[in-house]
């Protein structure tokens, strides 16, 4: 019978002796057993295939990635970034605030004020891919100073496995899903910090063909002729109908008009069933020191650890308790609740532990009070910088560059 996960059962669990916490559930594709998913494709539009281990079988099972321990490490972090926005929880952050250069919607206006052509908004240290060694934070300014050059930035160059309070204090779901600072002012000496938190899903018994092929059309209800060339303006929007063979005509497809076939050799794979396997390591996070104030204590490092191990939990929660949207066609549901299992003693059969979003949001809440009153930093507003002039100017390029050729395959 799974228990009710408490701050004490937490608390005595990262300074005891306990390995991790782990959840295995297994999962269908939402239209049932045998419906098709598609997995991601890696280069040359392959599928990760490989023969694993599956126990109470014999011989190898063929199995297709579903979604890679990085994916679901930025499903958790934009989990924590939604529940920030509708108050279910607070934790440090830092933003860049690309607001006050959005367009407009005066289009030649904006190009003259050299705004934005598509609106960025604010960017977080939940959404950029480094964490707060991203360049995006370090191509920014706080205060018109640069993020890194600044007393805020410059305390990440101090950060170790014996002091993980600057991060505690800026980023700390970096200290669960790893950060290494190679960019930074020490360059591969930059401080690095390996994953607590890794979560993976796999189809096993995959079933796929290599010789497929998708056909299709998607149909234009104008039913607007290939046959009819067109010339397009600037924009690549619909000038007029050419005139016989003028110069310049194309088809209408090539300003998106008239029917779009498709030939696709994604044929997608059925599973018996995918798995998705979480694990925290309570020993990772064992391994970090949090000094307050350049004094270290037994007290404030089991704080700190509780913490993290609270906001790996609620990560994992919140992002995957009610099934998984991967990608187009292909989505999971569970086929049961999330169940965290507590490693304890080697040959002991593991606690059994019942989380829901609700009751992990406030049991990170309890964890972070029992922090702040050992009195580590855990900032409830978040730290907002600006984009540097050339950060703006690399953004606005790009932008212009997609908008002139399309998307890049």
């Amino acid at each position: 019978m799974a228990e009710e996960l408490t701050l004490e059962t937490l608390h005595s669990a990262v300074s005891g002796d306990a390995a991790a916490f782990r959840c295995r559930r297994r999962l269908q594709p939402a239209g049932g057993e045998g419906d098709k998913v598609f997995p991601p494709t890696f280069a040359g539009a392959v599928y990760a295939i490989e023969q694993r281990r599956v126990a109470g079988r014999e011989e190898p099972v063929t199995c297709v990635l579903l979604d890679s321990v990085q994916s679901q490490a930025n499903r958790m972090e934009l989990a924590l970034q939604e529940a920030m926005y509708t108050n279910r929880i607070s934790l440090p952050l830092i933003e860049v605030d690309f607001s006050e250069h959005g367009p407009t919607g005066e289009v030649e206006a904006d190009e003259k004020a050299g705004r934005l052509i598509d609106d960025v908004g604010k960017v977080t240290s939940l959404q950029v891919p480094h964490r707060l060694a991203d360049a995006i934070l370090r191509d920014s300014e706080l205060n018109g100073t640069p993020f890194r050059q600044s007393d805020t930035g410059k305390a990440l160059n101090t950060a170790n496995l014996t002091n993980a309070t600057p991060l505690f204090e800026l980023c700390p779901t970096a200290l669960i899903f790893g950060m290494w600072d190679s960019t930074g002012p020490k360059g591969g000496l930059g401080p690095k910090f390996e994953r607590a938190m890794v979560s993976e899903i796999v189809g096993i018994g995959a079933e796929y063909e290599n010789d497929y092929r998708a056909r299709g059309v998607r149909r234009d209800p104008l039913e607007i002729s290939k046959n009819v060339p067109v010339m397009r303006s600037e924009d690549k929007s619909l000038r007029k109908v050419a005139e016989g063979n003028e110069k310049g005509a194309v088809r209408p497809s090539e300003i998106n008009h008239s029917s779009v076939p498709f030939d696709s050799d994604n044929s997608g794979v059925t599973v018996e069933y995918a798995e998705q396997t979480t694990t925290l390591s309570l020993i990772c996070l064992r391994r970090l020191r949090f000094p307050v104030n350049g004094s270290a204590s037994v007290k404030a490092d089991e704080a700190a650890q509780t913490v993290l191990a609270a906001l790996g939990l609620c990560a994992a929660t919140l992002a995957f308790e009610s099934g998984l949207g991967l990608r187009s066609r292909s989505l999971l549901w569970p086929d049961g609740p999330m169940i965290w299992e507590l490693l304890e003693r080697p040959g002991d059969a593991p606690r059994e532990f019942h989380l829901t979003g609700e009751h992990a949001a406030k049991l990170l809440e309890q964890a972070v009070d029992a922090a702040e009153r050992a009195n580590l930093p855990w900032p409830k507003d978040p730290i907002t910088l600006t984009p540097s002039k050339e950060l703006l100017n690399l953004v606005r390029k790009s932008q212009l560059q997609m908008k002139q050729e399309g998307p890049e395959e």
